[in-house]
């Protein structure tokens, strides 16, 4: 862990995507084996009306994704899954403007802070979200979902109103709004919005309906 980092310049910028994260609520997050149906899938939540979307560092040529699809005016990219602080450095070198993580790692957080972009690492108990939120992440990734849903969420934020909890797991069109309403800081759409067989079977179109909805929700359309 490097105890001398130096927090970087950016750091309005870093702000900027948080407090635009704040008012659009939701994110697209992709997770599949094919780029070129990744970029397809993507396009398509796009078309739904998602402008903030994660590309998991897991899916082949996610960098490239992450290059293509920062250039585009009023899209706010980011890369998910990100473990350890090259992966920042390169997702950051790519145009990612957020990474998240599945757990929480504080070289990553660290990097993220000198990188001047936001991080959101995976928490699942109060305990880690506090961690993280020392640490200097802007956002605590609620992975798993906890069995207790929203109400959890609300439990947490009764002590520690500070924190900006994200759920991801388990996030859906029915119940994206339930969650915003106990709380959360935003949510991410991830297999509920991309349905696997949708993208094997490229029903682009259904992904983008389905995105519609899931925007339709969080913003109580």
């Amino acid at each position: 862990m490097n105890s001398d980092f130096v927090i970087s310049t950016k750091d309005s910028d870093m702000s900027g995507f948080v407090e635009q994260f704040r008012k659009i609520k939701a994110s697209a997050i992709l997770r599949t084996d094919s780029q070129e149906k990744a970029a397809l899938a993507m396009e398509a939540a796009i078309r739904g009306g998602f402008t903030v979307v994660e590309f998991t560092l897991t899916i082949p040529g996610a960098y490239e994704l992450v290059e293509e699809f920062s250039k585009r005016e009023g899209l706010i990219v980011g890369t998910g899954t990100v473990m350890d602080a090259k992966q920042a450095q390169l997702s950051v070198e790519a145009g990612a403007r957020f990474l998240v993580s599945p757990v929480v790692d504080e070289d990553v957080i660290f990097a993220a802070n000198e990188l001047g972009v936001a991080s959101m690492p995976g928490t699942h108990t109060p305990t880690e979200m506090l961690r993280a939120h020392r640490a200097g992440a802007q956002m605590c990734k609620l992975f798993p979902s906890p069995s207790g849903g929203p109400d959890w969420v609300r439990s947490v934020l009764g002590p520690m109103p500070y924190l900006n909890i994200v759920p991801t797991n388990g996030v859906d069109e029915h119940n994206a709004a339930d969650w915003i309403k106990a709380g959360s800081f935003a949510v991410g759409f991830v297999a509920p919005l991309f349905v696997a067989s949708d993208i094997a079977e490229q029903r682009w179109d259904a992904i983008e309906q389905r995105a519609r909805r899931c925007i339709a929700a969080v913003q109580g359309d």
